[in-house]
């Protein structure tokens, strides 16, 4: 099968020797063969599995999104991706990730907070004048 697995701003996996795919929807993990037919499936985040003829089994931590089959091209999109091919450092990566993503979160929500703080002492200087 053919499988490219797409990200907002790149290609994140482009190979045309995969074997089989297993990926997780709501309805729980499911599998795809060659010869499987067409689909679309709801993705959630979780652990997406290729296995390629020449790269053997890769994981794909995925966040939610969307798979479609047709024929043998197999298109996934979602948000965000982190690969690997070993599960322990998989893991570890995707906590990295997720600890940044807090940090950066907080950051946010503390700039929001202070341009919020700003604008009400503006609206109150408008009133007094």
């Amino acid at each position: 099968m053919n499988l490219k697995i797409l990200l907002p701003t790149e290609i994140f996996v482009d190979r045309t020797d995969v074997l089989r795919i297993v990926a997780e929807t709501d309805k729980g993990s499911f599998g795809l063969l060659p010869h499987r037919l067409d689909c679309a499936a709801a993705l959630l985040p979780g652990i997406f599995i290729y296995e390629s003829a020449q790269g053997g089994i890769s994981y794909v931590a995925v966040d939610e999104g969307v798979l479609v089959k047709t024929g043998m091209d197999v298109l996934v999109s979602v948000r965000r991706a982190i690969g690997g091919t070993d599960l322990n450092q998989l893991h570890d990566e995707v906590k990295r990730q997720f600890q940044k993503m807090d940090k950066q979160e907080q950051e946010v929500r503390t700039a929001v907070t202070r341009m919020e703080a700003a604008m009400i002492g503006r609206f109150a200087e408008l009133q007094h004048e």
